[in-house]
């Protein structure tokens, strides 16, 4: 009996030391871990983008800001540099849009958190000059240099990114939401974002063959180039693709289409806290506020990472 105990107990350990083996091997990077935070904490954190998305789509299609819509929501400074983007009338009316329910999913996380009116947002700056940065970080500034208000075309590439940092910050938040409201409200506000980023990256299909003026390089060209500086920013391997991708990146291996990127099985990609700060931050280091956010994010998850150093 008794060395038939032992065994057992030895089996269970050995049972045990391989699935911690394996877990460990599986474990991501800690560039790459999400930040442990509360639900109130990644709902706060999501606002700064919900903010940076409203004024960037409202500001530039009909000049208006959160507060000219809704008063009283939000307080805090203007963005920096809001233009009127010379967008044609059908994407000027999905941006519009879009930018109109972010004021709503503003309201309903205000609500669900039981916050105080009005919510203090961060500084923006969104003068073209900021996203021509993002060409230097492989070495590819453009001359002129690029003006995302100049042209439907240009205007995109910002437009996209406003959705699918939030598509990819609520797919990562998800599962350690705790509450049904809560869960309900993630889940509404992820599948909104991930149709507004489909129907903006579909835009960009439409135009893939056609140039960017005042450059030669077609809008196909510019999905390589920004998926890499996003990927590179966020040091967390391929998280973004271009609309063309080889044919064993493709969608089972049988399609060089890419409107939706993702990855191997077709699922989305996610994005930590720490990779979409290093991308808007255009630093590739989460502790070092610049870009669309000069003075970095409001809320207590930013602040414990600033705190903690998670570069």
């Amino acid at each position: 009996m008794a060395t038939r105990s032992c065994l057992c107990v030895f089996l269970l350990l050995l049972a045990f030391q391989s699935t911690v083996i394996k877990a460990t091997t599986n474990l991501p990077s800690p560039l790459c871990r999400p930040v442990l935070a509360s639900t109130k904490e990644n709902f706060q954190f999501a606002m700064n983008l919900h903010f940076y998305k409203a004024e960037l789509f409202l500001r530039s299609t009909v000049g208006r800001g959160i507060n000219d819509i809704s008063p009283g929501l939000v307080e805090g400074p203007a963005p920096i540099g809001a233009a009127l983007a010379n967008l044609d009338n059908h994407t000027k009316k999905i941006v519009e849009e879009s930018g109109l329910a972010s004021i709503g999913h503003i309201r309903a996380i205000v609500d669900m958190l039981f916050l105080k009116s009005p919510v203090r947002v961060p500084q923006l700056d969104v003068r073209p000059e900021v996203y021509a940065k993002y060409f230097d970080v492989i070495n590819a500034t453009l001359k002129p240099p690029f003006n995302i208000y100049a042209n439907t075309n240009s205007f995109l590439f910002a437009a996209v990114y406003a959705s699918y940092f939030l598509k990819q910050f609520y797919a990562g938040i998800l599962p350690s939401i705790v509450g049904n409201p809560e869960r309900e409200l993630a889940v509404g506000i992820a599948l909104y974002e991930a149709a507004s980023y489909g129907v903006i990256r579909s835009l960009l299909n439409d135009r893939a063959n056609l140039t960017v003026p005042p450059y030669t390089f077609t809008v196909g060209n510019v999905t390589n180039v920004t998926a890499q500086i996003g990927n590179q920013l966020g040091r967390c391997g391929v998280k973004d693709e271009g609309l063309v991708v080889p044919l064993p990146l493709g969608a089972e291996n049988r399609t060089t289409s890419n409107v939706i990127a993702a990855d191997v099985n077709s699922l989305t990609y996610t994005r930590s806290a720490l990779e979409i700060l290093r991308i808007l931050f255009i630093s590739g280091n989460a502790t070092r506020p610049g870009g669309v956010f000069p003075r970095g994010f409001e809320g207590t998850l930013y602040h414990r990472i600033i705190a903690l150093k998670q570069s």
